[in-house]
Parts: structure tokens; C-alpha cells; sequence
């Protein structure tokens, strides 16, 4: 797999009142108004072992640590949101993270699945009740007063255990799996007009205070906060996070501003190629729907406070030794384990810790080790 520039794309949660919801999420490219470049597609499948270190495929923001454990995202102040953003985008795919969700009132852990036109879907833990998860959906950055997330009761402890999550999305479907249930299905047909996601996504994950004093008081009202910061820090961890793209190619391409999944070109792949895989998923359950009517008014973004907090400056090297334009060079690709590595390097490598490096001592890195 050869990749060809990438934008990170950051997020802002919304400020939220008792009666509406104001978007407040951010692109630094919207198709939807505008050409933009290309999304560098994953176009296969791969599963990251965070008990292994970092790996380059994902970058950083708001410093995570990692240890035997995994990758932990840990709140201890106003404004603190660490996260992992993919570099990469699916279209149409399956994400499936192992973790266990950060305890606190008002601590709000995240898997986020986000497109350039602000398509979004969501799975969220709040740490005030750790036997609950919801989930949710946004379409083209459009929010209303309404609200289009649900509640799932876990019968576990979900800030206890490390637990299995999946959403699985298709061009007609999306599947949310909890420990092996699969406790809510929305179809094309059943999302309000014009807002099924359908474009292509990055993968985002991690922590933050939605009960931060700072915050708009609905957002407190929804993470159930206040949160007291004395009685921090808060973790989130994450073990493993194992992603699937149901489309092939090396990127994915905007070719008018209309969002719709038809519109997306697979350059040098084909959409939905891999979508078969689907059927792969097979839950050990099937929860009863929810009764208790829909979820409080949940921000889109689902990650951070404002935009500079969740933002990236590029690729995962910098310096004067990163190719112009953020481009990683041919000769490059992608490893099962999520590294992106020279052809012909050892997948066994580990990524060092540090994912800043200039691309010339990473190669002068893997000379040395094999000779």
C-alpha cells in the first residue's frame, strides 16, 4: 500500500443549551463546499496491539502513555482531551476497540468514527454509570434539537473490565456490538433525510471532561458532571483496536460536493470491494431495544473542548527531512500491525515511542538494526 497526502482533520464538541444543539465541529476541508484533496484510504484490514507501543498509522494529541497495558488517556485538568487519530480513512468499514472506559463524573470516553463533511458516528462511556454506553450518529455536520443517540445497559463494569466494542458500518447499516451484543442496528431507511453517514472516515479515540466548568451547562447536564478534578486523574485505556476497510485503493476522492457514498472514487481500488466481510461479525446476542425514550442531547465530535486541543500538524514525522506536502514517499506501506514502514523492512519492528522522527533517521534506524 503506497499513501499519498493526508489531512488530519480536528474536532470540536459542541456547545450545547437545554433546548438545542449548536454544531460547533470543525474540518479544515469541507467537500461539501469545496474541492478538496484526497482522504489516503486504509483499503485492507489491521489490528494494533497497543501493549506493544505506539504505532505510526495513528497520531497523538494531548500526550497518551503507553505501558504493558495499552495506550492510556488520562484527564487531569480543564481542558485536557488526549486521543489517537488515524492518518488513514475507511469507507464503509469495521472498528473494533478493547478498553476499559475512565471513571469520574462528567469524564466522557469516545470511539469516533468522523468524515471531512462531518459525517459522524459514535460510541460514548460517561464515567458517572459505568454499566452504560450510547451511541449516536450525525450527518453533514447538521444537528437538531432532537436527538438521534441511545442508551445501552452493560450488565458489566465497563471502567472494571476491558471489554470489546464494534461498529460496523455499511452502505445501509450500522451495526453497534457491545461485549458480544448487538444492542442497536440503524438503516439508511430509518436515519432522518439526508444525514446516513456515507462518506469517508477517520478513526479517532480517547478522553475528556465533559462536566468541565468551562462548558456549556447542557454539556454538563449530558456527562453528568460537574467534574471535580481533585479527584483525578481519570484513565481511559485501550489495548487493541482492530480496523477494517470495506473499500480498496489508495485514497478516496470527492468527485462533486453532494457527500453521498455514489460520489466517492476509490482511485486504484473500488468501493465496497470488501464489503462481504460484513458477515464476518457474528454476535453472541441481541439486546431488547431500548425503552427509556432517546438519549440526553449528545455533542457531536465526542473528543475535546475546542479544536486546537484535538488538532495535528500533519504526518507523524517532522522537520526538514518530511517529503513537501506531508506526502509519505513510495516504497512505503502499511503492516497488519498498523506500522507504516519501508517495503521490505521486518513488520516486527517496533515503532518507537516518540512518533516525531524525521524520515531520514527512521531509515538510518532500520539500516543499522539490518546489518
Amino acid at each position: 500500500m503506497i499513501f499519498s497526502r493526508s489531512r488530519l482533520s480536528a474536532v470540536a464538541a459542541a456547545l450545547l443549551t437545554s433546548t438545542s444543539v449548536s454544531a460547533q465541529t470543525w474540518t479544515d476541508c469541507n467537500p461539501l463546499e469545496t474541492t478538496c484533496e484526497p482522504n489516503t484510504a486504509l483499503g485492507m484490514a489491521i489490528n494494533v496491539d497497543f501493549t506493544d507501543g505506539p504505532v505510526n498509522s495513528f497520531v497523538e494529541a494531548g500526550n497518551p502513555t503507553y505501558d504493558d497495558d495499552g495506550v492510556t488517556f488520562s484527564v487531569a485538568a480543564s481542558g485536557q482531551a488526549p486521543q489517537l487519530m488515524s492518518i488513514f480513512y475507511i469507507m464503509f468499514g469495521r472498528v473494533e476497540i478493547n478498553m476499559k472506559a475512565a471513571q469520574g463524573a462528567g469524564i466522557v470516553s469516545s470511539l469516533v468514527l468522523q468524515s471531512d463533511t462531518l459525517d459522524e458516528i459514535d460510541l460514548e462511556w460517561l464515567g458517572a454509570d459505568p454499566h452504560e454506553v450510547q451511541s449516536n450518529y450525525f450527518g453533514k455536520g447538521l444537528v437538531t434539537n432532537y436527538n438521534r443517540g441511545q442508551f445501552h445497559h452493560m450488565e458489566r463494569n465497563n471502567q472494571e473490565e476491558y471489554l470489546t466494542y464494534v461498529i460496523d458500518w455499511a452502505k445501509d447499516r450500522v451495526e453497534f456490538h457491545v461485549d458480544g451484543t448487538l444492542v442497536r442496528t440503524l438503516t439508511y431507511d430509518e436515519a432522518d433525510d439526508n444525514q446516513y453517514p456515507q462518506s469517508p472516515m477517520q478513526v479517532k479515540f480517547g478522553a475528556w471532561s465533559g462536566g468541565d466548568p468551562a462548558n456549556a451547562e447542557g454539556t454538563i447536564a449530558w456527562a453528568k458532571g460537574p467534574t471535580d478534578f481533585s479527584q483525578g486523574p481519570f484513565h481511559m485505556a485501550v489495548r487493541s483496536i482492530a480496523v477494517t476497510d470495506y473499500s480498496t485503493g489508495r485514497e478516496y476522492r470527492y468527485t462533486d460536493n453532494s457527500g453521498n457514498w455514489q460520489s466517492i472514487e476509490a482511485v486504484d481500488g473500488e468501493i465496497n470491494a470488501n464489503e462481504g466481510k460484513a458477515d464476518e461479525i457474528q454476535p453472541t446476542a441481541t439486546a431488547a431495544a431500548d425503552d427509556r425514550g432517546p438519549a440526553p442531547s449528545v455533542p457531536p465530535g465526542g473528543i475535546g473542548t475546542d479544536e486546537n486541543t484535538a488538532q495535528q500538524s500533519g504526518w507523524p514525522w517532522e522537520g526538514d527531512d518530511r517529503p513537501a506536502g506531508g506526502s509519505v514517499p513510495e516504497g512505503w506501506r502499511m503492516t497488519e500491525e498498523g506500522k507504516i514502514m519501508p517495503i521490505g523492512a521486518a513488520s516486527s519492528l517496533r515503532a518507537p515511542h516518540t512518533l516525531f522522527i524525521p524520515i531520514s533517521l527512521l531509515v538510518g534506524y532500520l539500516v543499522i538494526l539490518c546489518t
